[in-house]
C-alpha cells in the first residue's frame, strides 16, 4: 500500500488503525498538545502556516519512533515538541503511545505490518499539524559503511547504497529504507536526512579499525566501524553543560540497552569503542552474544551442523542475558528470579553477573587505551533505569577508589558518586532524535542560505 508518511491534512482514505472508538477519540482530543503547555502558549499567536517542523524517525525492527522539533528554534530545544512510538510491530498485540499520555491499542495490517505502522504514525503527526508544515525528516541509520561519515541528504542512489549495506546490521538497517522510499515517491519536496550511527566513531585511528585478518579485507571494506554513535554524538553536548571541563577528560560512556557498547572519548572524540565490524560485537547484550571466539561459531556449523541462518538466529536472538538466564532479555526481569530455587535461580545470578563482568572487563580495556579515567556515563535504557546494574558495576571498580552515593544511585540523580570517589560517576538520558533533529536543522538552513 502507498502511503504518504506526512499529509498536511487528513487523508480521505479509511484509516489502517482500527483502535477502540473511545481510544480514537482520547488521541483526538489530545493530538494537539505537546509535552509543555509554555511551548504550546508561545505558539498560539503564530500563524500555523509559517510554523516549520522537522520529524525524526527512528524505525527499528519491531518499534517505530517519532518526535516533531521546531526546525526554526534557535538553539534546538532538547526536547521534542511531541512523540511516541508504535511498538509491537509484527507482534500480537502492537500499541501506539505519544508523549501527551495517550497509550492504545492499534490494529495492524498482518501482511504489512511495517507499511501499516507507518500509515498510524502519519496519521497522528496529518491530524497534530493542523496546518503546520514538515520541513525536513530525519532517519536514524544504524550503518553508514566506510562511505557514508556526515548527515546525509535521501534520494535514490544513497537508499540503494545504504541497502547494500544490510548485511553489516541486518537487525536494524532494512527498517529505514520503508519510510525512506514511501516519502521520495509521494513527497519528494520534502528534505529527508539520513544520519548514521557510526558516523561519529570516524575519528577512530587505523589501529582502532583494522581487523587483524588478511590486508585484503580491510581494502574491502571489513573494520571496525563502531556504533551507537548518535548516543555518545549526544553526550558531546549534554555533559559539557553538565560537568564542564571534566567531560573533556578522559571519558567513558556506557550505552546499556538492548544493544549495549561502550565509547572512550578524550576531548568529546571517539577513541577507542566496543562494538566493530557488526551491533554483534563487545558486550554481553539482551539477546545478542557481544565478543565470542570465532572457533565457537565454526564449531556450532562444523560439528553441531548448524546452518548459516540458524548460527544467525541463535547470536543475534538467543543469547546474550535471554540465553543464559532463559528468563529475559532485560535485566529488571531477570534480578527478580536471583532468589529462585534451583536452576532457575542459578541461572539467573548466572546471566547478570556475567553481563556486569563484561562491562566491567571492558572498562578495564578502555581504561587502558585512554590512561585512566575521570568520568564514567551510564545512559540507555539499562543504564539509567536500572540502579543495581550501576551499583554492581561500580562496585567491582572499588579498587581504582570509585565509591557512589547509594541514595543519589537509587534515585537515578545525574551524578551518583560521592565526592571522595576517585572516578566521577554520572547518568546522563540519551537523546538521539535531538542530534537527528540537529543535523537536519543544519542542512535545511544551508538550503535558504
Amino acid at each position: 500500500a502507498r502511503v504518504a508518511l506526512l499529509r498536511q491534512s487528513t487523508p480521505d482514505n479509511r484509516p489502517v488503525t482500527q483502535p477502540g472508538s473511545r481510544c480514537r477519540k482520547r488521541w483526538r482530543r489530545a493530538a494537539g498538545a505537546p509535552a509543555a503547555s509554555l511551548h504550546l502558549r508561545l505558539y498560539r499567536n503564530m500563524d500555523p502556516s509559517s510554523q516549520r517542523l522537522i520529524v525524526v524517525l527512528n524505525c527499528g525492527s519491531s518499534s517505530i519512533k517519532f518526535a516533531l522539533f521546531d526546525a526554526d528554534a534557535s538553539p534546538l530545544p532538547h526536547a521534542p515538541r511531541w512523540n511516541g512510538k508504535v511498538q509491537g510491530v509484527g507482534g500480537s498485540s502492537p500499541t501506539y503511545e505519544d508523549s501527551a499520555g495517550e497509550r492504545c491499542p492499534v490494529a495492524l495490517d498482518r501482511e504489512h505490518p511495517y507499511t501499516s505502522a507507518l500509515s498510524a504514525i502519519r496519521e497522528r503527526i496529518a491530524a497534530w499539524l493542523r496546518g503546520r508544515r514538515v520541513a525536513g525528516v530525519a532517519h536514524r541509520v544504524v550503518h553508514g559503511g566506510a562511505s557514508f561519515f556526515e548527515p546525509t541528504v535521501v534520494n535514490a542512489s544513497v537508499i540503494a547504497q545504504l541497502r547494500a549495506l544490510i548485511p553489516l546490521a541486518p537487525l536494524h538497517q532494512p527498517f529505514p529504507f520503508k519510510a525512506m522510499s514511501l516519502l521520495l515517491e509521494q513527497q519528494p519536496e520534502v528534505l529527508q536526512v539520513a544520519c548514521f550511527d557510526t558516523a561519529f566513531h570516524r575519528t577512530l585511528e587505523p589501529v582502532e579499525q583494522v581487523l587483524p585478518l588478511p590486508y585484503a579485507a580491510w581494502q574491502r571494506g571489513l573494520r571496525r566501524y563502531g556504533f551507537h554513535g548518535l548516543s555518545y554524538d549526544y553526550m558531546t553536548y549534554a555533559l559539557p553543560e553538565r560537568h564542564g571541563a571534566l567531560a573533556r577528560g578522559r571519558v567513558i560512556v556506557a550505552h546499556l540497552g538492548g544493544g549495549a557498547s561502550l565509547c572512550a572519548m578524550r576531548d568529546l572524540r571517539s577513541v577507542t569503542t566496543t562494538m566493530g565490524f557488526s551491533a554483534l560485537d563487545g558486550l554481553m547484550m539482551g539477546t545478542r552474544t557481544g565478543a565470542l571466539d570465532p572457533g565457537a561459531v565454526l564449531y556450532l556449523m562444523e560439528i553441531e551442523k548448524l546452518s548459516l541462518e540458524e548460527v544467525g538466529r541463535i547470536l543475534y536472538h538467543e543469547s546474550g542475558l535471554l540465553g543464559v538466564s532463559g528468563i529475559s532479555d532485560e535485566p529488571r526481569v531477570i534480578v527478580q528470579h536471583e532468589g529462585d530455587d534451583g536452576e532457575r535461580g542459578e541461572r539467573a545470578r548466572l546471566a547478570l553477573a556475567l553481563y556486569v563482568r563484561r562491562i566491567v572487563r571492558e572498562i578495564g580495556s578502555l581504561m587502558a587505551v585512554l590512561g585512566g579515567l575521570d568520568l564514567l556515563v551510564f545512559t540507555a535504557g539499562v543504564g539509567e533505569h536500572n540502579a543495581f546494574i550501576r551499583e554492581r558495576v561500580c562496585a567491582a571498580m572499588a579498587w581504582l577508589g570509585v565509591t557512589i552515593d547509594a541514595e543519589a544511585n537509587a534515585e537515578h540523580r545525574t551524578t551518583i558518586s560521592r565526592r571522595d570517589s576517585a572516578i566521577t560517576v554520572a547518568v546522563e538520558p540519551t537523546n538521539e532524535e535531538w542530534v537527528c533533529a540537529r543535523d537536519a536543522q543544519a542542512l535545511l538552513q544551508r538550503r535558504t542560505c
